[in-house]
């Protein structure tokens, strides 16, 4: 498989390594060990939690404005591209020709229009934006999945051994974006666990899924053998910790969580498809770049199973060349990234409302920044944060609206300019966490969820 790289030269390849986990559980009970290291306050206010889990769909490289969710079909030719625009189900309002099926469900959906950062370079673009702070070398933040994650353990402590609690609270799908952390200065244990398998439709009698990594036992591991294993692991550890020859041998608890997920067959059973009709299969659709459709459809099962935070992480957005290949790259072609974005939107967002989980479930669109409003001497767009557009739906959000506007050329804010700060206050709020929440780094300075500053842009909440 091709590595799709950025202008930056930096490839998607995910950071974080759980290497050995069948071996003797220790990757992922390493991977769970810090969940309940740092105290959250339980005493803080809590707003009432509309939304139980997120999907973020992360466009990385910075996806054009302008060709997805604010055309100008008014502009010169030079701003307003080559692409045509089509009418949405709310009157007046009006997205790119490629997104024909999100156009339909508009009454389910919010759009800003007014997103605006100074931060125009990939890796700090990033990291504003799924963390909500300005980047600094004196801290890292967490993003909001590493956050979330955190702060919704807390109240897991009794947990059963189940399917729920076996699947890591924050996972991404097929990977994590490598310009940030993840886990900021919260424990490694809330870092996204990267699915980092390959997606695959399987063959005429297997509907197919996702083969994760380190999800199977590795060669000349069964079942007995990992069982031996993690009871010598058990009995080192009681006997580390023993006082006295009298204290009885006690189980980790995180490593009982990584041997659940080995060998659970439920939570496993997320990553396959082998149940799903294939009339939904179909509305996904098992092309497209990076298997969009597949990585949603994956999302969807994982936030069924409890999962309170998923990234879909689709990249190739960087467009400094040639802007019509977003939708397509020959003629024909229907899996280039605005088809595939538009069919894999419309039916996860369609999905969650058939199964009644849109109102409990926060969908998010977006990407580091947008894209110049004038076409490059290569027919591209390059890197433009003073205005660029997200996309919402579900978990509390008051569909059917456009907040803010963006100017004639789509070069700045118009009305209601909304930062990345504003932004992850209001993802917070949604998420039933309260914005001014105090966490603490390893030394244990105070750390806000959100900055001080911050607006909840509260159109947006139902």
């Amino acid at each position: 498989m091709n590595v799709v790289k950025r202008c930056d030269g930096m490839s998607r390849r995910d950071f974080l390594r759980v290497g050995g986990l069948t071996a003797l559980g220790l990757g992922l009970g390493d991977f769970f060990h810090l969940q309940r290291a740092f105290a959250v306050g339980a005493r803080s206010p809590r707003p009432t939690a509309k939304a139980k889990s997120c999907i973020l769909i992360w466009l990385d490289g910075g996806p054009s404005h302008l060709e997805t969710f604010d055309p100008k079909p008014d502009a010169p030719q030079e701003v307003r591209g080559p692409l045509k625009t089509i009418p949405t189900n709310l009157t007046g309002v009006h997205i790119s020709e490629c997104m024909e099926r999100t156009a339909a469900i508009m009454d389910k959906i919010a759009i800003i229009r007014s997103m605006t950062s100074p931060l125009g370079e990939h890796n700090l673009g990033t990291q504003y934006l799924m963390t909500g702070y300005k980047p600094t070398p004196a801290l890292a933040y967490p993003t909001f999945g590493a956050t979330v994650a955190h702060i919704r353990s807390q109240s897991s402590k009794n947990a059963s051994e189940d399917a729920l609690t076996a699947l890591p609270p924050n996972i991404a799908v097929p990977n994590f974006t490598g310009q940030v952390s993840g886990n900021g200065y919260l424990p490694s244990a809330t870092r996204p666990f990267s699915v980092a398998g390959n997606a695959n439709k399987g063959n005429k009698n297997e509907k197919g899924g996702f083969k994760v990594r380190d999800l199977d036992f590795y060669q000349g591991i069964d079942m007995d053998r990992l069982s031996q294993r993690r009871q010598f692991v058990n009995a080192l550890n009681a006997f580390s910790s023993a006082k006295d020859a009298g204290v009885p041998t006690i189980s980790d608890p995180e490593l009982e969580r990584a041997y659940n997920l080995i060998t659970s067959p439920e939570a496993k059973s997320a990553f396959s498809f082998s149940d799903e009709p294939q009339e939904v299969l179909n509305r996904y659709g098992t092309g497209g770049v990076n298997e969009i459709g597949l990585s949603c459809l994956l999302a969807r099962r994982l936030v069924e199973r409890g999962v309170p935070f998923v990234t879909v992480n689709h990249t190739g957005w960087d467009t400094h060349q040639d802007i019509f290949q977003l939708k397509e790259r020959y003629p024909t072609d229907r899996n280039a990234h605005l088809p595939s974005l538009d069919r894999a939107l419309h039916a996860l967002i369609q999905d969650l409302t058939d199964r009644r989980m849109l109102d409990e479930t926060l969908v998010v669109v977006m990407g580091e920044f947008g894209r110049t409003p004038k076409i490059n001497s290569q027919g591209g767009r390059d890197h433009w944060p003073n205005v660029f557009s997200v996309m919402l739906a579900g978990g509390g959000v008051q569909g059917g609206q456009i907040v803010g506007s963006s100017d004639a050329l789509g070069e700045f804010p118009k009305e209601r300019p909304v930062t990345p700060s504003d932004l992850s206050a209001t993802l917070y709020t949604l998420l039933g966490i309260d914005p001014s929440l105090e966490l603490h780094t390893s030394d244990g300075r105070p750390v806000r969820v959100a900055p001080d500053g911050a607006n909840v842009v509260s159109e947006l909440i139902a």
